[in-house]
Formats: C-alpha cells, structure tokens, sequence
C-alpha cells in the first residue's frame, strides 16, 4: 500500500508518493501512466515545464520580461525555429506516440486547470494547454541545449581564431587532422554577426546548461551479484533549483519502469524497467555544420554563376508594455542565414542535424516500456536524433553501449568542423549515417564499459566525433572498474564520488621536479590528485594550470585578454581541454614561443605558486538558487541554498567545475546519480534538490543532504 497517498482518480489510475517524496504512478496501461505523468510534472516542476516553453518559443520578452537580454533570448529561439514546422512532425508520430504524447498532455492541463504556478500569476501569465508541438519543441530543445551548441561555439570560435590571425601552424595543433577544406583567405572575408570574443548575451539564461556526464555499465561476471550493474550520473548545471532532473515511479499490474525523467516530456530518459537498464551521456558528435554563403541582393551563389532568392520567414516577438519587434529569417538548406544577404558579402549559414526532427526520438523513446533486452534496446535507443551514448544491461547478463545522433554524412576528407563554400554542391550533406554503423558494441570482452564524453570512434564504423572533452575521466573509470570482480553497488556509490585526477598526475610527472624549494612547492609536491574539499594541492595545482593556460594561450596565442576570458567566461578550457593539454604536454610547440617546455612550467611554477595555500572547498564553492527568485531575497526566505563546497575538478570522476557564462555562475558537477544491480528491482538514486519546484513544499531540496553527503536511497515498484 501506498505511504502518502494524495490523489486517486478511478478513471485512469492513482498517484502517491513514497517516504522520499518520488511520485509512484500506477494505472492499469500505458495511456494511463503517461497521463499521470504529465500531472506529476505539472504540479511538482510546472513552472519548469512553463518556462521551457516560453523560451523555447521565444516569448520570454511577451511574458517575463522586456528587457534587452530577453529580446537576444527570444531572437535566439526564434532563429532555431523549434516551435515550427511541428505539424509534418506529429504526422510521423506512431500512433501509440502519438496517444500516449496527448494523455501526458492532458495529465498536465488537467493539474494547470486547478492551479498554476504563483510566480506566473505575479507575470500575469495564464498557461495555455500543452499540445502535441509542445512536446515536439521539448524533444528538440533537450537534444540542443549546450550540448550541440558547444560544438557549433567551438567551430565559431576557430573562425574567430583564424580572423585573428592565428597561424596555421598553431591551429593544426589545437585541432589536428580535422581541418580539411580550411580556407584561410575565404574565412578571413566572412562576416560574423555574433561572437564568442567578446562575449555576447547567451539565450541559457533561464534554460538550464547541460554538459559532461559519466554511465557505466559491468557485466555479471564481474559483480558479486552475477548480475549486471548499471551506473549513470549526469553532470549538468547544480547551481540552480529545481534540479532538471524529475524522478517517477510508473506501474501495471505485470510492469514497472522508473528512473529520471524531464519535465514537459513523457518518458524515462534515464533509468530501467523490468528487465532493462540504460543511462546516458552526450556524446561530441559534430551534427551542426556552418557554409559560406556569398550573399549579394538578397541572393546566394550556386555554382558557377546561379544566383537564387533565400526563404524569408518574418517573426514577430511581442514585448511587455514596448513595442514588438518584427524580425527577418533567411533560409536556405543549409540552414539559417547569419546576416542581411541584401548587403553584400560572405556570411555563414548555419544547420543542426536534429532541428526540424523529433518524431523518430518520440517514437522509439516510448518503446523502451516494452524492452526486454539489451539489443532491443539498442535498436529504440540508437534510433533517437539526438546525441547521446547510451549504455545498458539486462536480466539475462547481456550489458552494451549505443551512440544516437543524426550523423551527416559528408565527402571524404570533411570533418564537418571547418566552415565550406556553400556554392560548392560537393559540400552538401549527403544524407544520415545509419545507426548501426555508429559506435556501438555488445557484451565486450573486458566486462564493462565506460563512456564519459570521451572518443569513442574506435567502436564504429563511421567516425562521428572530431574534438570532445579528455579520456581522464573514462580512463580513471576504467582503472577503478578493471581492479576488481566482485563489484556492489556500494562500490558503484564509491566511484562516483572519486576525485583523482589523472590529469594532474600527468602534469605533475613533468613539474614534480621543477617545483621551488617553497611551503607551497612542498605541498604540491606531496599531493595525492585528489580534488578533496581539504585538498590544499587542488588549490594550488588550480593556480599553476590557470597560469599555465594564460602564458600558452594568452602571451604566446590570443592575447591575455582574450585567454582570460575565455577561461572565466566561457566552457572552451572546460570543454575541450584534451586539445589544450596536448599542446601543453608536448615536449616541443609553436604556442611556446620558441620557450622549453621544462623552463616554462619552472618559471610559471615559480609565479603561480606565491599565493597562500587554501583548501580546495573554500574556493570551489556554489549557491543553489531559484530558478526565477535566485538571490532576489534574503536567505532566511529559503529559496536559495548553500554556499556548498564542490568536490572534484575538471578531469575527476565526480566532476566539480564552476565558471561564468553571460555574466553568472554555472557549474558541472552530478545533478543525478544512479545505480541499479539487475539482480533486484530496486534504483539507488541521490538528486541535487528535491521533487518539487514548490519552495514551501517539504520536498524543495530533501534529496540536498544525501547529494552532497554520498548517501543514496532507493526506488522500488
């Protein structure tokens, strides 16, 4: 019986929660489970859903505010467009999609029909229903935010890099063997409209960012259980409450599944039903390509000589108590124009594979219900459009890992990350890779598999990621799983919470020696490369590397200003830093300035390292605000949490990275952890946060202590 129970509606179903606040859903078949879905998601994150949807159909500046920031919001979701075009979308969807998308809907209008959130009502905002295009638009939104459009800032970031004149020589190094088609001259013409130097506003105000992630995945023969173990732990934006994340519990009479979902979406996105498990992580598949385009009166070039007119799609983003402002989209099949084609000259256009997707994700998504092992599973879960790397195991001892993602398929030599002429028809995209040839693999034979957002080509066929973050993670992963075969789930707890850094010990191979004769030396000298909250040795490592990324980066490539901010403001250093460390580790390099390598960590050893030694947590720490009220109210009123100290760094298993992006704090660190033995029915979680969006709800942040303390509890049908 339930514990709490708090709604039952005889027609579809009953909803309760358990002691730790997670909503069970029971109903006698699927329409029903997704009903109550949407009604949970209403009622606990509905005002995260309500956003979602503003932004993401840019109309942050008719319904929350008029202000400026709001208006290069708004232009950015516009520009993506993922509000329209839904109608040939919905088409698509499988009829049982396409029922169950609508009973989620009608689960949530039926939970807003009775109450919406108070902080709407102070915008004077009344929640129109949730459709079937709200669902697409979210499909579309989940599969973009930070994670491709890391791919798309880096590919932005290397024009600006060559307009700066950085030399071929030292753009070869940051990005080896994925320059193919660069044309120097032709991109030094092009024109950017929007930079990433100097900062420009982002649209992730409110959205929340989402970047690197750790999934696992141990066969039977390797657990003391004889069973699979499955591991997930997505490292997204903590600073912010509500956690992303949502967890539910869905149950019929013969079938339950349950794990992570995202509010405004039906379906369990992380976690396992009767007989399957799957988590996930992004994967640095580059779908978004950007073309040359040259522009003259309102025309684009094709071939020799063929001029033809753009696609025109005017918007209109209406503003509080200001005039609405009326905006001009030109389109063409590569995408969205950068810039007025009616003024002459070269421009980028600009594509996401998945953009005007979304059917296909829902229609194999709502199959994982069904699935009963781990190649069944890999054929739902490859078919979906976004980027993800999915791993899996099932009660039969089969464990596996699959990419998903709209693979272009582009010419040989064609990385997809260089900018091409788009008059050039050999540089068009020549359809999608099919699934099966992307990474992917079934019961491998070391007994467990890792992915930890790191190159995984060497598993495929096709070859879909050309720069993507460190192997640090995945490799120390791989260490700690290698060492034993009796693994638990309390060891699985164990790992997660990890905080060496292979990165350091590579680093301190090198400068251990070249260390001053100084109490700081010496404490950097006895390091363990653990980002401990205590550690004194992470803090002072952080001093050297931050130094060593402005002397390379800054002094000798960019330019001070430039580095500094692209190390405080931005995920570049963050994101990719496997390609700024293989310079930096390289004995001999054109970023060096003609320097040793030994006697520049010396000499930057010698600078850095004068400060006063200070644990890691006192600088390594966040607040966790509202998503709306975020310190616009003191603390006592609760809505804000902390100053807590993050553990870990960029390059450890339990990430804790913090840096600004448009002006405010964001971090990387677990929003979510899982942990499930397919020998039982149960899914050992922890949340950064709680269930409810609902600061005077008992479960606003009840899962905080748990997050922060290593502890997990645990969820059962």
């Amino acid at each position: 019986m339930p514990n709490h129970p708090y709604r039952v509606d005889e027609n579809w179903g009953k909803i309760w929660r358990d002691e730790h606040g997670v909503p069970h859903v029971e109903a006698s078949d699927e329409t029903g489970l997704y009903y109550g879905m949407g009604y949970c998601h209403a009622m606990d994150r509905g005002m995260q859903m309500l956003l979602m949807r503003i932004l993401g159909q840019g109309r942050g500046s008719e319904f929350l505010e008029a202000s400026d920031e709001m208006l290069a919001i708004d232009t950015f979701f516009r520009r993506m467009n993922w509000a329209g075009a839904a109608a040939p979308e919905i088409d698509k969807l499988a009829p049982e999609a396409k029922k169950f998308s609508r009973a989620y809907g009608d689960g949530a209008n039926a939970c807003f029909a009775k109450k919406i959130p108070w902080e709407f009502k102070l915008l004077g905002y009344r929640a129109e229903p949730w459709k079937l295009e709200d669902v697409i638009l979210l499909a579309r939104m989940v599969g973009y935010l930070t994670l491709a459009q890391s791919q798309a800032e880096i590919e932005r970031l290397f024009i600006e890099m060559v307009q700066a004149g950085v030399s071929r020589e030292k753009l070869d190094e940051l990005f080896p063997e994925i320059l193919g088609g660069l044309d120097i001259e032709l991109l030094k013409k092009v024109k950017l409209s929007e930079r990433i130097v100097p900062t420009s506003v982002k649209w992730n105000h409110i959205v929340p960012t989402m970047m690197a992630s750790n999934n696992w995945v141990i066969s039977g023969t390797k657990t003391a259980s004889g069973k699979p173990i499955l591991a997930n732990d997505p490292h997204l934006e903590t600073n912010r409450l509500p956690n992303v994340w949502y967890e539910l519990v869905l149950k019929t009479e013969n079938r339950y599944a349950m794990g992570a979902t995202m509010p405004g979406l039906p379906g369990i996105l992380i976690g396992r039903n009767s007989d399957v498990a799957w988590g996930a992580t992004y994967t640095f598949m580059d779908a978004v390509d950007s073309w040359i385009e040259h522009c003259r009166d309102g025309r684009f070039l094709r071939d020799e000589n063929q001029w033809t007119e753009f696609r025109q799609r005017k918007e209109i983003i209406k503003r509080k108590k200001k005039p609405s402002v009326e905006i001009t989209f030109y389109e063409n099949e590569h995408g969205v124009l950068e810039g007025n084609p009616f003024e002459g000259g070269f421009y980028l256009s600009t594509r996401w594979a998945p953009s005007t997707f979304g059917a296909a994700s829902l229609n194999s998504a709502f199959k994982m219900w069904h699935a009963a092992s781990v190649e069944e599973g890999m054929h739902h879960l490859g078919r979906l459009e976004s980027a993800f790397n999915w791993v899996l195991a099932d009660r039969h001892g089969n464990i596996g890992c699959q990419m998903s993602g709209l693979m272009p398929k582009r010419r040989a030599g064609i990385s997809g990350f260089v900018p091409l002429p788009g008059w050039k028809k050999e540089n068009d995209w020549q359809g999608f890779v099919d699934y099966k040839d992307l990474p992917r693999c079934l019961n491998p034979e070391a007994g467990f598999f890792v992915t930890a957002n790191d190159d995984l080509n060497k598993w495929g066929i096709a070859k879909p990621i050309n720069i993507c973050m460190g192997s640090y993670r995945a490799s120390r992963l791989s260490q700690l799983l290698a060492e034993r075969a009796d693994m638990t789930v309390e060891d699985n707890f164990k790992i997660h919470y990890d905080v060496y850094s292979l990165q350091a010990e590579l680093f301190m191979r090198i400068l251990k020696p070249l260390l001053p004769d100084t109490p700081q030396g010496k404490v950097l000298r006895e390091w363990d490369y653990r980002y401990n909250p205590e550690s004194e040795g992470a803090f002072l490592f952080e001093q050297f590397y931050q130094a060593l990324l402005q002397e390379v980066f800054g002094k000798n490539g960019f330019g001070k200003d430039v580095a500094d901010f692209l190390a405080k403001e931005t995920g570049f250093f963050i994101d990719f830093f496997d390609n700024v460390d293989r310079i930096l580790l390289s004995k001999k390099s054109a970023w060096f300035g003609g320097e040793n390598r030994d006697n520049l960590f010396r000499r930057v050893a010698e600078n850095a390292l004068k400060v006063a030694p200070m644990p890691w947590g006192e600088v390594n720490q966040i607040k966790l605000t509202h998503l709306i009220l975020g310190e616009k109210l003191p603390g006592f009123a609760g809505f804000d949490r902390g100053p807590v100290a993050l553990r870990g760094g960029r390059a450890t298993p339990h990430q804790g990275q913090i840096y600004k992006s448009a002006g405010r704090i964001t971090s990387f660190t677990p929003s979510f952890r899982m942990v499930t033995d397919l020998a039982n029915d149960e899914v050992h979680t922890n949340l950064a946060g709680g269930p409810s969006d609902r600061r005077f709800s008992k479960w606003y942040g009840s899962d905080l202590e748990n997050w922060l303390n290593g502890k997990y509890k645990s969820l059962k049908p």
